[in-house]
């Protein structure tokens, strides 16, 4: 897809597709950071972690040596601000990214007013207390084979496209088991639970190749004004509400090549996909997209503590689990600052 294109009205999913799709191979550091400079604009990178010392040195270096190329072609970083919010990881996380060179916060520590933190969804919306970014840009930080096009290569349509506010990474995700690995079988509460939930009630974003990724980018302005789910709600709830807020042509993603993330056991991802459909759910209700006037009780899903029940068959015969998941939903950031001042 070309970079200069027309300015895209209402639209469907495979009309996006076709214009707003890119390959990072369409950008490169030297001339986005000229773009960047000629912008004015500043770029923060949120890196919420949780118990990845093992990864996350190797990422904060690769956001080095891409801003050290970017400073040799235009004399400015590509990334101004590396922040990392750590989940007071045992296993020496914030002391390995601080000598990588970034700023770490520990996420229980910001937004106190709102107690403890709950996950890496409110980890992120905490996050945005602390960055002064024009654009805020987050990233997993599990990744074993992160590469530096996870860097400059989101950030490709937001600085060279004008309408575009929000841009998502896409990537093949392989699934490696012992010493087999199947190339494109990773990404399963993607595969199974968010496309075809957003096929069915939100098709507008049907277009999307990894919807749940973990790097995306948008204007700081435009994530201060929606609110951020916890846990692992977050990004479905992000990307149902960009939508409502800005519309599909002001969204993009781009082709990233290939991403290793670790893997979660299936009982895990069970319980990652209840968070999706969750999401879902409390915003087709809030959007008038869920008819409850047959019965006006409000299904204790939709609540903030809900039972989940996961039965399953054990060597020592079928158990039944009860968990107790909570859905917390942060009120957009831009409301709690402006009430705080």
């Amino acid at each position: 897809m070309t970079i200069s294109e027309r300015d895209l009205g209402v639209v469907d999913a495979a009309e996006w597709f076709q214009h707003r799709s890119y390959e990072y191979t369409q950008f490169d550091v030297e001339s986005l950071s000229r773009r960047k400079s000629e912008r004015g604009v500043t770029v923060d990178a949120v890196l919420p972690g949780r118990n990845v010392a093992d990864t996350i040195g190797q990422i904060i270096d690769e956001i080095g040596s891409v801003n050290e190329r970017a400073v040799a072609a235009a004399g400015t970083r590509l990334v101004d601000r590396v922040i990392v919010i750590d989940a007071d990881s045992p296993d020496g996380t914030a002391d390995v990214a601080r000598r990588a060179g970034a700023e770490v916060f520990s996420e229980n520590q910001l937004m106190l007013s709102h107690g403890g933190a709950h996950g890496k969804g409110d980890a992120m919306w905490r996050a945005l207390s602390v960055t002064d970014g024009d654009l805020v840009m987050y990233m997993d930080t599990d990744t074993k084979d992160f590469r530096d096009e996870l860097v400059w290569g989101v950030l490709g349509p937001i600085l060279t496209v004008p309408q575009v506010r929000y841009v998502k990474a896409a990537y093949r995700r392989p699934f490696k088991s012992g010493e087999e690995a199947q190339e494109d079988g990773g990404g399963r509460v993607t595969e199974l639970s968010a496309k075809p939930l957003f096929n069915l009630f939100y098709p507008e974003l049907a277009g999307f190749v990894q919807p749940l990724a973990g790097e995306f980018v948008a204007d700081r302005e435009l994530f201060g004004s929606i609110p951020f789910m916890t846990g692992y709600a977050v990004e479905t709830n992000i990307m149902i509400d960009v939508l409502n807020r800005v519309g599909l042509a002001a969204m993009a993603q781009v082709d990233l090549g290939t991403r290793q993330n670790r893997h979660q056991s299936l009982r895990d991802l069970s319980r990652m996909s209840y968070a999706v459909l969750r999401a879902v759910a409390r915003r087709m209700r809030q959007d008038g997209r869920l008819d409850m006037s047959a019965d006006r009780r409000v299904p204790t899903s939709l609540h903030q503590f809900s039972d989940y029940l996961h039965a399953v068959a054990t060597p020592d015969g079928l158990k039944l689990n009860e968990y107790v998941e909570e859905l917390v939903e942060r009120p957009p950031m831009n409301d709690v600052l402006r009430k705080a001042r």
